[in-house]
């Protein structure tokens, strides 16, 4: 399928990459929607997933123009394009509150090249950056929020976990990095996933003030929201384990929210991709 490569200005003074798939015009479904926006998990970026690239086709074909888009946090460790020059930045820089620049420049951009009906898309760290920005943010104009794979970055719960040695030992280490003014410095972590990140960066995304625990994010949103998550990342991954079953209880007593688990689904939905395409795709026409 073709796509136009399109480059967004965000109002920070950033340039981010992306990929416009248009919709399909012999379409006749409707979903409510002109676009969606789909944003990239830790590490990566708007080209390399083909998790994204099925999603953004079937998008198209159900009627629907999808963008798929780097943030400032793509790949490892990248150059990122600002007005005064490009600076060291990507997943091993970046601090996720800026997700909130990253995603009113898309949108900004969706609206006035594509139609004002748009809603976000978002895998992994991805989720987490629609669900924070959606909640800090609420004059954004979404009408539909799919948070596919969100991890649970709480520092409590990972204290409560069986890799709680592990973490408080990485969180330790990272915290002295920074107390003795060496926040910059690079750290290999494993805990909750394999990366590279500086020592401030690890405190601030996984410290104990949890700013992007999307358990405390989900309350404050206002427009339809779906979490998917896979079966098989929920039995074995500290950051996934128990999630559907807690978000329950909240999907229970709200009319927007709902939560879904795909069976034998790894993270990245290996070999069950329609299959989480189909409940994406029904949760929209509903």
């Amino acid at each position: 399928m073709l796509v136009e490569l399109v480059r967004v200005p965000t109002p920070d003074g950033c340039t981010l990459d992306a990929a416009l798939n248009r919709a399909e015009p012999a379409s006749t479904a409707n979903v409510g929607l002109d676009a969606v926006i789909l944003i990239h998990g830790t590490g990566g970026n708007f080209y390399s997933s083909t998790f994204f690239e099925l999603l953004a086709a079937n998008l198209a074909r159900l009627g629907v123009a999808a963008l798929r888009a780097n943030t400032r946090g793509h790949d490892g460790i990248s150059t990122l394009v600002t007005a005064k020059g490009g600076i060291r930045h990507g997943a091993a820089y970046e601090t996720v509150d800026e997700c909130r620049h990253d995603l009113i420049g898309l949108i900004d951009w969706v609206r006035d090249n594509v139609g004002p009906r748009l809603g976000l898309l978002g895998h992994s760290l991805g989720a987490v950056k629609c669900l924070y920005a959606a909640a800090h943010q609420p004059e954004l104009p979404i009408q539909a929020i799919v948070a596919v794979s969100p991890p649970r970055l709480s520092y409590s719960w990972f204290c409560r976990s069986a890799r709680a040695s592990e973490f408080l030992a990485t969180y330790r280490q990272a915290l002295s990095l920074v107390e003795s003014g060496q926040g910059q410095s690079l750290m290999e972590v494993r805990m909750p996933l394999p990366l590279v990140i500086t020592a401030a960066g690890y405190v601030e995304k996984y410290g104990p003030t949890e700013r992007y625990n999307y358990f405390q994010l989900v309350p404050a949103l206002r427009c339809p929201t779906l979490l998917l998550f896979g079966s098989i990342e929920v039995e074995n991954h500290v950051a996934f384990q128990q999630a559907p079953h807690d978000l329950a209880a909240m999907a229970a007593g709200s009319s927007h929210l709902a939560v879904e688990v795909v069976p034998g689904a790894d993270h990245f939905y290996t070999g069950v991709r329609e299959a989480a395409w189909e409940r994406i795709a029904a949760w929209l026409r509903r």
